[in-house]
């Protein structure tokens, strides 16, 4: 879904399209209102009833949705919190005693904004006291157990509902704080490593380099034939380095296939497509250039999914398969998109053939209800 349509549970509105929706969402429940508007509009009121409904509704509605909308977003502070439900019963008690029974369902109202904004303990409580307080005044009312039937249920269903929305949004919260420490985590361990693994390759060449070229310098103008040697000997020791760091550096680029199965799993998710990936991915036998290029197969393939494909589906699978060649490590990715014929043109199939090719691996594809990517590698030395 994009982002920008979206309206998350717990997230500030970022504009006035998601603000409108979810303004939407919350008021679409304001249509149980019907039965104190129909009073007003059957002109059974006289004028002081009529404005005092009119001005009523129009204050508790807006202090409802003012506190119910921000609340679940941003907190208010918790005077403002007791002062808003304060208002919002007193509204409720005023009018149900000043107009009649069909005001009743304020209190509904009354009960979900305790569920929105209250601590679950405080809430459950509050829920409880507001529904009490409901059936008392019904009680005064002539249709008192048709008048409770018909709300009490509303009443606590809304308002507990609500408390198990909060917890949610908690959990989302604390869920996404959770993820940004363990990604800062991840981060440090990795510079952590990086740090102690060019420690462990350059240290030690750095330090005979050093050494060598003080006896290089000494042994100038006197033993030229030494200072040579010594500086062969530099020049060995700085080209080793060299590679080993060149080695390193395409070990941290190196992608594997739990690191793509878990980028796959979230660009999925990111692009709205159901995703049946498995839940492990070691396959025996498999080399460490074999798993590379399937690693890159995945990429590959889960990028044509996203970007080309427009399919609601994916499955990926990875298997070991005995065939007439020897034991093969199958890669299969299939989606039920529509745009087959564009993802085959248009993926890259090409430079990841050629990477397959050279670890003596192979690739097919199939498009008919939707495309399907199969890639297979012989597992351990065998070809």
């Amino acid at each position: 879904m994009n982002e920008e349509r979206e309206v998350r549970i717990g997230r500030v509105p970022a504009n006035m399209r998601q603000a409108g929706a979810k303004m939407l969402w919350i008021g679409i429940w304001l249509v149980f209102m019907s039965a104190p508007l129909g009073k007003l509009l059957d002109g059974g009121y006289s004028t002081s009833q009529e404005a005092l409904g009119w001005s009523g509704l129009v204050v508790f509605v807006a202090a409802y949705l003012v506190l119910v909308f921000r609340q679940t977003a941003r907190t208010f502070s918790v005077r403002v919190v007791y002062g808003s439900l304060a208002l919002l019963a007193v509204l409720a008690v005023g009018l149900t005693l000043s107009l009649g029974s069909a005001w009743l369902v304020l209190f509904v109202y009354v009960a979900v904004s305790c569920g929105a904004v209250l601590p679950l303990r405080t809430a459950t409580w509050g829920i409880l006291g507001v529904s009490a307080l409901m059936c008392l005044l019904a009680l005064a009312g002539d249709d008192a157990a048709d008048r409770i039937g018909s709300l009490i249920v509303p009443a606590l269903l809304g308002g507990f509902a609500m408390t198990g929305v909060r917890q949610l949004v908690r959990t989302t919260v604390e869920l996404k704080a959770a993820r940004v420490t363990v990604a800062q985590l991840a981060a440090n361990e990795e510079r952590l490593r990086m740090a102690r693994d060019l420690h462990d390759l350059l240290g030690h060449s750095l330090s005979l380099i050093t050494l060598k070229s003080e006896l290089a310098g000494r042994m100038l103008p006197d033993h030229a034939d030494q200072a040579a040697a010594q500086v062969a000997d530099i020049e060995q020791v700085s080209r080793q380095a060299l590679t080993d760091v060149r080695e390193a550096v395409t070990g941290y680029r190196r992608p594997t296939l739990p690191g793509e199965l878990a980028g796959a799993r979230t660009a999925l998710a990111a692009a709205g497509v159901t995703a049946d990936l498995p839940a492990d991915c070691s396959v025996d036998d498999l080399t460490t250039d074999q798993e590379t290029a399937l690693a890159w197969a995945l990429r590959e393939g889960i990028t044509n999914v996203v970007r080309h494909s427009g399919a609601k589906r994916c499955t990926v699978s990875l298997t070991a398969r005995q065939t007439l060649d020897g034991r093969r490590c199958e890669l299969r990715i299939a989606d039920d998109g529509r745009n087959a014929v564009l993802a085959a043109r248009g993926n890259g199939l090409t430079g990841l053939t050629e990477r397959l090719h050279q670890v003596g691996g192979s690739l097919d594809t199939e498009a008919d209800r939707g495309f399907v990517l199969t890639v297979r590698v012989p597992l351990g030395s065998g070809t």
